[in-house]
């Protein structure tokens, strides 16, 4: 299992949240007029993961295999859909996230290598927590 830094997220009003991730500062927010707009929002976050963990994933598995990868683009966009709509979803009633992922890469590859590429975005950590079922345990400390 990999060692993670704890993350500690607080507030002291409004939905501006401070961030420390170990020696890392970060900040989120809502965009007006629900938040002040001081960072990007909770799921502009998740969306930055999972495709930071996705290009590293394909950046490795190329250079692996000595492939002429130059530069990987991801571009990611979350919605919520209803159930019905999708035809390949095993929810069938109420709404459901989806998350589009777009990843373009240059350099001197051919049409298997990018489709294996497009396969092993799959691989991510990020993208592999995300499709699994979650188990969160919270607790409140007074």
């Amino acid at each position: 299992m990999g060692r993670f830094s704890e993350v500690v997220v607080s507030s002291e009003s409004g939905l501006a949240q401070d961030i420390i991730i170990g020696k890392h500062k970060l900040r989120a927010d809502e965009p007006s007029p629900t938040g002040t707009d001081t960072g990007p929002s909770p799921y502009e976050i998740l969306l930055a993961s999972l495709g930071a963990c996705t290009s590293m994933t394909l950046r490795l598995y190329a250079a692996r295999k000595g492939w002429n990868l130059q530069r990987i683009t991801v571009r990611l966009r979350h919605s919520r859909i209803h159930a019905q709509d999708c035809t390949d979803c095993e929810t069938k009633e109420g709404f459901l996230d989806r998350i589009e992922r777009e990843i373009e890469v240059t350099g001197t590859l051919d049409d298997a290598q990018k489709r294996r590429l497009a396969e092993i975005a799959g691989r991510c950590p990020v993208h592999k927590t995300l499709v699994s079922e979650i188990n969160i345990r919270t607790s409140l400390k007074t």
